[in-house]
């Protein structure tokens, strides 16, 4: 076997030393096992699997004496923290999608100046399957400024009501008048949806209809589009695009998902409202919602 092969397969702390002429100091943790629901396969959702993390950080040798003083150190405290901070973020399907946010949470600590990340899945199989990657600090960039510059919508909230009405285009445009980032949110159509005997079933039945409905205004109004993920509706917001939310992935891949039933269409608005960070809830044709956030209404 090649040494190029042998270091494919060794423990991040091996491939570490063999990747850098730099003298760093290196924390590692390894064999790190939780449970947790991920994945991208249906069968995947609503049950845990174990997770293995595999992690190294490589750090700048302490000048000076340490003086047995733990807050000179990077803490193996800080590693695991970090894995269960991203961990309860929300659910996610790719290990590599895990791994990188791990990583570039591990790097907003002073010290660290390269991490490698191994995640393994230890349930589909008799075998391991996983990915393994490497990020390194770059200047003063941190995770967090990632998210500094996205912009705040306002969340409209249109009654069916509404979106059959003659002035749905001017709720909408009154709504984004001041500049602010628009996205509308619709309940489900009239019609009576199907009937599941599984909740889970039923949830993604409920959910669908809300996104049928969701096209029928975007049918009526040509300036908006119909948006699923978190990329697309920051890109969108950032770029003046009105948005109709389909509500799918986002609840379904949250790690704490709304105790709001999709039946209740206001009270998912204002769920969405709060995940957003909305400057204002604007309710269009229907009843203000219980909530403490900013809400608006407007009769028909």
């Amino acid at each position: 076997m090649s040494d190029d092969i042998r270091l494919a397969f060794a423990h991040p702390s091996e491939r570490a030393a063999a990747s850098s002429d730099i003298p760093y100091d290196r924390i590692s943790v390894r064999d790190y096992v939780v449970e947790v629901e991920i994945g991208a396969f249906q069968q995947e959702r609503g049950h845990l699997q174990r997770i293995r993390f595999n992690v190294v950080v490589e750090v700048l040798p302490l000048t000076g004496p340490i003086d047995d003083d733990v807050d000179r150190i990077l803490s193996y405290d800080r590693v695991t923290e970090g894995i269960q901070a991203e961990l309860g973020v929300d659910r996610i399907n790719l290990l590599e999608t895990l791994a990188a946010r791990v990583a570039e949470r591990i790097l907003i600590e002073p010290q660290a100046q390269r991490v490698f990340v191994r995640i393994e899945k230890l349930d589909r199989g008799p075998y391991a399957l996983g990915v393994e990657i490497m990020r390194r600090r770059d200047g003063e960039h941190t995770a967090a400024q990632d998210h500094a510059d996205v912009p705040h919508p306002r969340i409209v909230f249109l009654s069916n009501a509404a979106i059959a009405g003659m002035n749905v285009a001017r709720h909408i445009d009154d709504a984004g008048a001041d500049g602010t980032p628009v996205i509308v949110c619709v309940g489900a159509p009239d019609q009576t949806a199907p009937v599941a005997v599984h909740p889970l079933a039923q949830r993604r039945i409920d959910l669908l209809a809300i996104e049928q409905n969701a096209w029928t205004l975007a049918a009526r109004d040509p300036r908006c589009q119909v948006v699923g993920t978190r990329t697309e509706l920051d890109w969108a917001m950032k770029n003046g695009q009105i948005c109709v939310w389909a509500p799918s992935k986002i609840v379904l891949d949250t790690h704490d998902r709304p105790a709001a039933d999709p039946g209740d269409a206001t009270a998912l608005a204002v769920w969405f409202a709060q995940v957003m960070d909305a400057v204002e809830l604007v309710v269009v044709g229907a009843e203000a919602p219980d909530t403490t956030m900013p809400v608006r209404t407007i009769a028909l």
